[in-house]
């Protein structure tokens, strides 16, 4: 139904993301339960995905790649723009905009979609979690909610990610959306160990 190359280009999850073909399997469409200060991902979405890589890199350096949020276009090339709007250090509450593109499926045009995400929890070099609706021209996810994880461990570090998205539209297919999920997942954990452990 999709290219590798559409689908890898589709939102890095909400962020808005290796499975750029076939189906996702089971195990991966399952959630770990992985909390940020207690709270975790959507225990009641259709729609979830999670995956973890190992970096070999400092925490300190990967986990200001992924607070540094305006500057994810620098080494994501599927963020076409990222925009805070507020202030100061991130912190829960803080909110930003961005932009990644999403191509067209069977029931959907390709489009560009805007995302609002919202900071909910915050521990420093520990985790996060931030949530919040993705709109494009036809195209509408609810909510998305994103869990990030990070765990020292021999060789590097850990990152575990998961995501939830709840919504009419995404519900209607939820194999399709899964997979896209998936692969923007991935790509995301791929390009944080690229840009980390090149620096």
């Amino acid at each position: 139904m999709f290219s590798n190359v559409r689908i890898a280009s589709f939102l890095i999850p909400l962020a808005v993301a290796g499975v750029l073909a076939g189906n996702v399997p089971a195990a991966q469409a399952t959630t770990h339960g992985s909390r940020c200060r207690g709270e975790g991902v959507d225990a009641s979405a259709r729609i979830r995905y999670h995956a973890d890589i190992v970096i070999k890199a400092p925490l300190s350096r990967i986990f200001r790649l992924q607070t540094r949020v305006e500057g994810w276009p620098d080494w994501q090339k599927p963020v076409l723009s990222s925009k805070r709007l507020d202030h100061g250090p991130l912190r829960a509450g803080s909110s930003w905009r961005w932009t990644t593109p999403a191509p067209a499926t069977a029931t959907t045009p390709a489009t560009t979609m805007h995302i609002t995400s919202t900071l909910r929890r915050l521990k420093s070099e520990d985790c996060l979690l931030w949530s919040g609706p993705a709109v494009g021209e036809g195209v509408r996810i609810d909510q998305g909610v994103h869990l990030w994880t990070f765990t020292r461990v021999k060789g590097g570090v850990r990152v575990h990610t998961e995501e939830t998205w709840t919504g009419a539209q995404v519900e209607a297919d939820v194999a399709t959306s899964t997979k896209l999920l998936g692969a923007g997942l991935e790509a995301w954990l791929r390009d944080l160990k690229t840009a980390a452990e090149s620096r």
